[in-house]
């Protein structure tokens, strides 16, 4: 039966008040007894898995608080929280959460002066539940002092059990603990209601908004007071936001008069997330789609490095990213954002005279690398493709690197309309017997099993447009001289006719031969290969590209998972290390094969080294990379020794955390006491690195 909302009294140490009460998590504290819940609190103690099994006659957000305290190993019998008063440790908590201060300050300061006298105190706490301000009645700080309940005070529930500032932070949601409801007997003499506080840009929360006193203060719509009092400070960090975002934008337009309205453009604050974008191109939109204000709008990106170099941000760009020229953005003579602008296209130099070629940027667009080599090839490939002097191409590569992907790209720039045709031919499937027959033709009855209709060969079929012989090496070299008279004459006659029939066709011969040595070897006719390789072009192996393989391993992931309507697998450092430390003798293809594999195989969306094939784990991977939070040093990049390394890594670290220490030293593996010594050993201050 629905208990209505009304005022009845409240049993709190003999202490009653009568309020209408406003939200219904309060509805159970009417009927609360300090004597009732104390006796509910031994039992749980007395008795804890009975207790998990048939709660005791408490709030079950009380009850569940009091078993994760319990399973946590928090002392019940505690009087007060962990405090750390290093001047240091304050400092550095102040610089690292100064964005939520000076949000908090127009709130604080005005209901401080109303809190005197009331037996009250308002306190701000970070995300770890670590107090960094308090105001209100100078008695109860005074007080608050004996458990704890101050500046350095750690209040997260890991510490000190159930209580308004942990417990907040926990649910996520506005609460109140009341008196006898705390789970350390020192601290039940008070009464506290938490609000947590979220970053309106990413909505994590960021800190937690307290009002605590002893038990006496204790009102049904404390809890509303602070939740309001943690909207006001949210708003306030909203406009600090949008401050910051309109002050990046100046400073991007000041800085890049190059960007292109087709352009895709992110802008990212301090902490690597995107507060701006704008025309983010398709290959992106799944990482960046996010939430109906703006696409990633508040998506983390990157950790920009604290020096703000154009090579250590290239570098702090993840792979899936790095097709992007990324730009540092200073404000106030800091390094304060990035700009990161997607080219509308892969970059075709100006002396193509096609830059507007849609169809020419799209095809450019298939083929996924930013190594100089790969870039090398494309652009040659655009030069051949708008040129209207060259007839033929001769493409060069390994199996498996691609070189149909050249072949498209030669005829998405040299079609003059949609519908010009692009045939392909692969030579070594052919045999010698019918290779005439589908490269020329053949006329009704002109040999045994022809056509009765007679059929066009491929020359025919690709007139107008793009004719790709790929392993032309192969061709039987009594085929030879005749491709070579349809070359230089343009007209093709069918097997068992006379008659000649005129064809235009641009002709992309490819080989994984090394044409030269086949002609030394009498295995190919000189006067063919001079005549297709005029021009040609060499597509690298993909064991050449360098970090190229890392781009492409997320390229197909992500198309794998669009295709079966999966999610992206994760690469862990260490197995993208063995994937650029592999030699890859399948070159492209291989490595999209593994990439099917392991959506199949893989032991979950975390893909290691166990997950991958024994020959990529084998000798000659390169030695286990530190993990991500190091960032990319080592000492031979820093050019120096091992104890600038060091260093260096720890200001990575703090960076990546966002200067939180306790996740800092959690994530390096290493006591809070050692992060201490060793910031202090390498003269590194305690704030944004």
């Amino acid at each position: 039966m629905k208990r209505e909302i009304g005022t009845r009294p409240m049993k709190i140490d003999s202490h009653s008040v009568s309020a209408p009460l406003a939200a219904a998590s309060v509805l159970d504290l009417i009927d609360y007894d300090e004597r009732a819940t104390m006796r509910a609190w031994e039992s749980f103690l007395a008795d804890e898995p009975k207790c998990a099994r048939d709660p005791v006659h408490v709030r079950s957000l009380i009850h569940d608080s009091w078993y994760r305290s319990a399973s946590g190993g928090i002392n019940a019998q505690g009087i007060e929280a962990p405090l750390n008063s290093d001047r240091d440790e304050i400092e550095y908590l102040t610089r690292a959460n100064a964005e939520l201060l000076a949000a908090a300050r127009r709130s604080f300061a005005s209901l401080g002066q109303l809190l005197d006298g009331t037996g009250a105190m308002l306190v701000l706490a970070d995300s770890d539940g670590v107090l960094i301000d308090a105001i209100g009645d100078k008695k109860t700080l005074h007080d608050g002092m004996d458990i704890h309940l101050a500046i350095g005070g750690k209040w997260n529930e890991d510490s000190v059990g159930t209580n308004g500032i942990g417990t907040a932070l926990w649910t996520g949601e506005p609460i109140f603990v009341h008196a006898a409801e705390h789970f350390c007997a020192g601290i039940k003499s008070w009464t506290c209601a938490g609000a947590p506080i979220r970053d309106p840009l990413d909505g994590k929360i960021i800190g937690v908004v307290d009002l605590s006193g002893y038990s006496p203060i204790f009102r049904p719509h404390n809890t509303a007071l602070v939740a309001a009092t943690a909207r006001q400070i949210e708003k306030a960090l909203a406009e600090q936001q949008q401050e910051r975002r309109t002050r990046l934008l100046e400073a991007f337009i000041a800085s890049a008069p190059n960007y292109r309205r087709k352009d895709g453009l992110v802008i990212v604050d301090h902490r690597g997330r995107a507060i701006f974008c704008n025309n983010v191109p398709d290959g992106e939109s799944t990482d960046m789609t996010d939430g109906p204000i703006e696409p990633g709008r508040g998506r983390w990106l990157l950790n920009l490095p604290s020096s703000g170099s154009d090579a250590d941000l290239a570098k702090a760009l993840p792979p899936h990213l790095r097709s992007c020229h990324i730009t540092p953005l200073k404000l106030d003579g800091s390094l304060g954002g990035a700009a990161l602008v997607f080219p509308s296209a892969p970059i075709i130099t100006a002396t193509t005279g096609r830059q507007d070629d849609k169809p020419l940027r799209d095809a450019a667009a298939m083929i996924v690398g930013e190594s100089e080599a790969l870039l090398s090839a494309v652009d040659a490939a655009c030069r051949v493709a708008c040129s209207n002097g060259v007839t033929s191409l001769l493409i060069e590569g390994e199996t498996g690197v691609g070189k149909e992907l050249f072949a498209r790209l030669v005829h998405a720039g040299s079609r003059r309309t949609a519908n010009d045709p692009f045939v392909a031919m692969n030579c070594g499937a052919i045999t010698r017997e019918l290779f005439g027959s589908e490269l020329f033709g053949h006329v009704a009855g002109a040999f045994t099993g022809a056509s009765r209709e007679g059929k066009p060969g491929v020359f025919e079929q690709a007139s107008g447009g793009v004719l790709s012989l790929d392993e032309v090496g192969e061709m039987p070299l009594e085929i030879q001289p005749f491709l070579l008279r349809v070359l230089e004459e343009r007209v093709v006659h069918r097997i068992g006719d006379s008659r000649g029939r005129a064809v235009d066709v641009r002709l992309v011969a490819s080989t994984n031969r090394d044409l030269k040595q086949e002609v030394a070897a009498g295995r190919f006719r000189s006067d063919l290969y001079y005549r297709i390789g005029a021009v040609s072009i060499k597509v690298p192996p993909l064991r050449e590209r360098g970090d190229d393989v890392a781009l492409l391993a997320e390229h197909f992931n992500r198309r794998i998972a669009a295709l079966t309507g999966g999610e992206p697998l994760v690469f862990s450092n260490d197995a993208l290390d063995a994937l650029l430390a592999y030699h890859w003798p399948g070159n492209v293809r291989e490595l999209k094969n593994l990439v099917e594999r392991l959506h199949v195989l893989a032991h979950g969306r975390d893909v290691g080294l166990r997950d991958l094939p024994a020959e990529l784990t084998a000798s000659g991977s390169r030695q286990e990379a530190a993990p991500n939070y190091w960032g990319d040093v080592t000492a031979e990049r820093l050019e120096g020794t091992l104890v600038d390394a060091e260093r260096q890594m720890m200001k990575n670290a703090l960076a990546a955390e966002g200067g939180n220490l306790s996740r800092v030293a959690r994530r390096l593996g290493i006591s809070r006491p050692t992060l201490y010594r060793k910031l202090d050993q390498y003269g590194i201050r305690r704030g944004f690195v």
